[in-house]
Formats: structure tokens, sequence, C-alpha cells
């Protein structure tokens, strides 16, 4: 680690502005917070919630302090440039997927990616390849595309203007074919692109896994937010050395899609993120692994728990023989412990990143959790049978995944739409992974998905009247009701 990564630019640069008792004549309206109703606990950062004023830099042509903050961002990650956003890892796909395609280009995309992958697909007019990823018996959800599925692909479809996947999957499952997958990507000059959201973290140490960037990827999406001690929707988008993707039409579509008044303290969240990382220690690592490992043993000691591990140290499964993840979640929810996600067969815990010398509240969760399972009665559903069924491996869409309103289409029962095209997508949430998505023939895999999703009390996402046992799909009759 250099000495230069001990350096917090954009934190150094408001803190010193707000030293200076500035006087506001500009926006924001709360007046560097002298006009807010808000707490105090939140109007102590109002002061640093400023605008583009003489000496703060513009995050949409950095001079100063910001561009230095994401020149350490990119010396830390290896990258050739790096950039801050402040409107999450959504606006870092849609800005790579809008860098490579334009209307009517062919991209072969991972299908269990996050639906912001599918509305960037969406917005580029872009014509989808997906690429059905393995079932992973270890999260008992979707995993990863084989690098022979894509080898296939890329020589179905040479002229595909690239290929997107996600690594890691939201359970924390990492891909082992990456460099594979990046050498056919290169042999054939066409770009990767890796949603790593749930990855900002990688390479903190020899124990977590290595970024997709440092595998071949040539251009990489993290959620610092998620990982690392940032702010909600501070994130980073990472080009490689050597990318077949161009640095300046990043930057321009960064330029479209991010606010044009970005904020200062996401700004300095995320400085203070790269800072935090690119200074974790070995000793660091040492420590949270052995509170971990305790952590670990505490929640197994529980009765009728069983903790699962991933990929990602960071990313722990809790399941319990006979109850669906919802009636845990709903269990520890009850006593004030939160996890991540829940899902027919177990909830996601996401914990802390802890360095040395961090206080944390595990025990006192792990107290909470044991009240919990004291409490659980029997009336809670048991955990459905996982998927049996599998998609093709390679499969053009029927349709681009947009949603159109103007499309003729009809409201029928879910349990009858078996063999129709959807009109719609159908997410759970989270983790936001599209279970259908408009111009996609339905399964009769996808209706036992629906139903084993609904049964487990999942929330879905997207056009739908499920309450209604109702899903929109393309018009198939001339007597149907159009929506």
């Amino acid at each position: 680690m250099s000495d230069s990564q001990q350096r917090r630019p954009v934190v150094g640069m408001l803190e010193a502005f707000a030293k200076r008792g500035p006087i506001s004549f500009h926006v924001p309206g709360h007046k560097n917070g002298d006009i807010t109703g808000l707490p105090a606990g939140i109007r102590s950062i109002l002061s640093w919630d400023v605008t583009e004023l003489p000496g703060l830099d513009d995050l949409h042509a950095p001079e100063e302090a910001i561009l230095e903050a994401q020149q350490l961002l990119a010396d830390w990650s290896g990258a050739a440039r790096s950039f801050f956003l402040v409107n999450g890892s959504t606006t870092g796909n849609l800005a790579m997927i809008l860098s490579v395609c334009r209307p009517g280009d062919r991209i072969l995309v991972q299908r269990n990616a996050h639906k912001s992958v599918f509305n960037g697909l969406s917005l580029a007019g872009a014509k989808p390849v997906y690429l059905s990823p393995e079932w992973d018996e270890c999260s008992l959800a979707a995993g990863h595309v084989p690098a022979e599925i894509v080898r296939e692909a890329v020589s179905l479809y040479p002229e595909a203007k690239g290929v997107i996947l996600t690594n890691p999957t939201y359970y924390g499952v990492v891909s082992t074919e990456l460099p594979e997958i990046s050498a056919i990507c290169r042999q054939a000059g066409i770009p990767l692109l890796v949603d790593e959201a749930h990855g900002a973290h990688f390479g903190a140490g020899d124990a977590f896994p290595v970024s997709s960037l440092r595998q071949g990827a040539d251009i990489v999406v993290q959620s610092a937010h998620k990982t690392l001690p940032a702010m909600t929707m501070g994130s980073y988008l990472h080009i490689a050395e050597g990318s077949r993707v161009s640095h300046e039409t990043v930057a321009r579509q960064l330029g479209i899609l991010q606010s044009s008044s970005p904020s200062y303290p996401l700004m300095a969240s995320l400085d203070d993120a790269r800072h935090f990382i690119a200074t974790y220690q070995p000793a660091d690592q040492e420590s949270f692994l052995a509170r971990r490992a305790q952590f670990i043993r505490a929640l197994a000691s529980i009765r009728s728990l069983n903790v699962v591990e991933t990929g990602d140290p960071l990313k722990l499964l809790v399941r319990s023989e006979g109850l669906t993840g919802t009636a845990l979640q709903e269990a520890f929810v009850e006593k004030g412990v939160h996890p991540e996600l829940a899902d027919p067969y177990q909830v996601l815990l996401m914990l802390p990143l802890l360095k040395k010398g961090h206080e944390d509240n595990l025990d006192e969760a792990v107290r909470r959790i044991r009240e919990a399972m004291g409490t659980m009665g029997e009336s809670a559903k048991p955990a459905p049978p996982a998927p049996s069924g599998h998609a093709p491996d390679i499969m053009e869409a029927e349709l681009p995944p947009a949603e159109d309103p103007g499309i003729p289409a009809e409201w029928i029962q879910w349990t009858e739409a078996e063999g129709r095209i959807s009109a719609s997508s159908l997410i759970p949430y989270p983790p936001g992974i599209p279970l259908v998505l408009p111009g996609e023939r339905i399964t009769g895999e996808t209706v036992s998905r629906i139903g084993i999703l609904l049964g487990a009390g999942v929330p879905f996402q997207g056009r739908h009247r499920l309450k209604e046992g109702l899903i929109p799909v393309l018009l198939q009759s001339s007597e149907a009701y159009i929506i």
C-alpha cells in the first residue's frame, strides 16, 4: 500500500470548507443546515452538502480533489480509470451497456442478472441472448454461467458486442471460471462486462475472492455501499488496462445518466470507503476471521439452525429444517435482527467487514436469534423443494426486455400461463433477479416457481396483479382484454 492511499482528498476538502464557516447564497436551499426541520443527527452533515463552488471540484469535470480521489481508487483496484457513482450500481450497469451497445446489437447476458442490466438492454435497444447459469446446490439459487456455454455462445453469435456476467451472486457464490471466460472473450474481441455489485471488498486480503477486474474483465461495477462503509447509492465503476471499452464513451454516458447535482457527502463517503479498504491490513483480516468463526459457532449451537458458508466471507446463509426463510426472517425481525433477504429456503446475513479493534454487536445478535428460535411455533410453512427444471443453455429473447404498454396483451391466471409469452417482468425482490422477462416464453418450471415464491410470502416487483392471481401475457386472441 502506497502512502498516498492514506489520503482522503474529498473528505479533507469538505472538512476544510465547513471549518471556514461559509455563508450560503447558493443551492441547496437548506443553507448549510441552517434551514431544516431534520433532527440534529442528520442536520450535522448538511454543512458538507454543498454544490460545485470554487475549490470544491466537479464530479463531471474533475480537476482537483475528486480527480485525485478517483485516481487513488484506480490505483488501489488496479484499473486504468475509476469513477465515483452517486446513483448506485444501477447507473454503472446502464453506462457500461450503453457504452458497447447500439439499437439492434446482439449482446450475451447471464440470465440471472440484476434487473438494472435488463433495463440497460432495454434503453440500448439491444437484442439479448440469455445464457443460463447452473443451479448452485450450496446456496439453493441460480449460480454462474459455465465457460463452455460462453464459448458456445460466442461461436454462435460472433457479432455480439459484449458478454455481461454477474460475480459474485447475491448469495456470495463466486465464479471459478472468470479467467477462462475472459480469455474466450479476449480471443473473440468481445468485451467482458461484470456486475460485481456485491464484491467491492474483493481483494481486501487473501481470505477474500479476487476482483473480476484482476481476472480479465474489461469493465466492472461495484456497490461500495453494500460491503464497504459508503452511504447508500455510493458505487464504483472500473475500466481495466487495455480494455476494449472506450474510457471517453463511458465518461460521456455517466455524464448523461448521473445527476448534474451529485451529493458531496456521498462522494466523501466513497472516498472514505476506498481509504478503508486500501488500508485493510493482515491483522484486520485475522481479527475479522476470528470474530466471524466465533459468530458462526454461536449460531450453529442454536437448536435447529444450520449455517451455510459461500465463497464470500461476508455472506452467511441460515436455514432451519421445516421452516421457510420468510418464517425465519419474521421471527428474527420481531427481535430486532434484520437479515439482508429471505427466500423460500433461508435468510441471508451480510457481516460487517470489521477491522481490528472495531466493536460489534454479533453477540447481541446471537442472543436475540436464540430468543427468536425459542418462540417459533408449529404453524410455520415448510421449505419447498428446489426447482427441478432447467432452461436452455443459450436462448434468444422472443422480444426485447422492454415493457411496452402499447403491445397488445391480456391478463390471465398465472397458473394457466405455461407456453404464453410474458408482457412484463416478474421480479422477486430482493434479490432483484427477474423470474420472467418481457418477451420470454413462460415455462412450466416458471409457473411452479411463481407458486413456490408466493407461498413463501416473497414480494414481487414488476407489472402484475398477483393478489388477484393475474399476470400479463402477449395477446393471443382477438377476443382477449387489451391492457
